[in-house]
């Protein structure tokens, strides 16, 4: 059977693109969704497979529309990640020359990472924020704007020229995304996994996240994002979302996770994954290997038996 793939939409996005960079699947089908929240609403309610979506960039930090849907609603679990390289290119129709160019429509995200040049380049644009850098890229087509900063891709898609390519204020930046499914099967650990949840305290006290970060730092587990997110139940409330280097089956992240479900409200698991980048994990610190855990659960074991 096909498998069914959502992702931020309309086509030529760069989540397209991101999706077309994975290992072909054969039959595969591509679902292209207006948002985020789409996405992930068409895997819980079985309508996709499996949901490819934006999870953060490197100018502009984590996707909260991502962050907030993962947080809440029925749980997904992140199967892998893919990091994108991300170069603009402003789209315009055949023949409109850069002093014609009155209107420039893009994503929030994407406007952000040109903004600099932007303001260099056509100084006199009105910029026009639209739901992704491919809708901007139908509206140019369309006639509704002179032109977008988009992927690449959307120029073959929407049948438009590139004016300007590799645009950027900070060259080099990757986006990272995310591959999510219902809940299942963990995949294999590999030495170099990554593990994302989603942390609550019980009530906003002194010290709340300390509580949170020691479960990790006794236990010499490496974070790699941390940040706060509304609950959105009340003003003041937060949750925690978080990476650690690890896999749910080492017994150190496994340990940890189940110190957290003890001292916080409610802990979301969302999946133990290999990371995309090449990033050496951190040395692990003398013990907190699987190898040390067995060791220590042995010695415990001999107290009670009188050894």
């Amino acid at each position: 059977m096909a498998i069914r793939y959502a992702y931020l939409g309309p086509q030529g996005t760069f989540a397209e693109q991101a999706l077309r960079s994975m290992p072909p699947a054969p039959d595969a089908v591509f679902l292209p969704q207006p948002s985020v929240p789409a996405a992930l609403i068409a895997v819980r309610d079985g309508d996709a497979d499996a949901a490819v979506v934006p999870f953060e960039n490197s100018v502009e930090g984590s996707v909260a529309s991502t962050l907030d849907e993962l947080a809440n609603g029925a749980p997904l679990l992140i199967a892998a990640e893919i990091f994108l390289p991300v170069s603009f290119a402003l789209l315009v129709r055949d023949g409109t020359a850069a002093a014609r160019v009155k209107t420039v429509a893009t994503h929030p995200h994407a406007e952000a990472q040109c903004r600099r040049w932007l303001r260099e380049t056509l100084p006199d644009a009105e910029v026009v924020l639209v739901g992704s850098t491919s809708a901007g890229a139908a509206g140019v087509a369309e006639g509704q704007y002179d032109a977008a900063i988009s992927a690449p891709i959307a120029a073959q898609t929407y049948g438009l020229a590139a004016l300007f390519t590799d645009l950027a204020d900070n060259p080099g930046a990757v986006t990272r995304f995310v591959v999510l499914t219902r809940p299942g099967p963990l995949p294999p650990r590999t030495g170099r996994d990554r593990t994302t949840l989603v942390a609550y305290i019980r009530d906003n006290h002194t010290g709340a996240l300390l509580e949170v970060l020691t479960e990790f730092a006794v236990r010499g587990i490496n974070l790699t994002r941390i940040e706060s997110r509304p609950t959105k139940e009340r003003l003041g409330q937060y949750c925690f979302s978080l990476d650690c280097e690890g896999h749910l089956a080492d017994a150190r992240v496994g340990d940890a996770l189940a110190a957290l479900h003890r001292v916080c409200a409610d802990v979301r698991f969302l999946g133990s994954y290999r990371r995309a980048d090449r990033a050496e994990p951190a040395a692990l610190r003398t013990g907190s290997a699987d190898a040390d855990f067995a060791a220590a659960q042995d010695w415990l074991r001999e107290q009670f038996h009188g050894a």
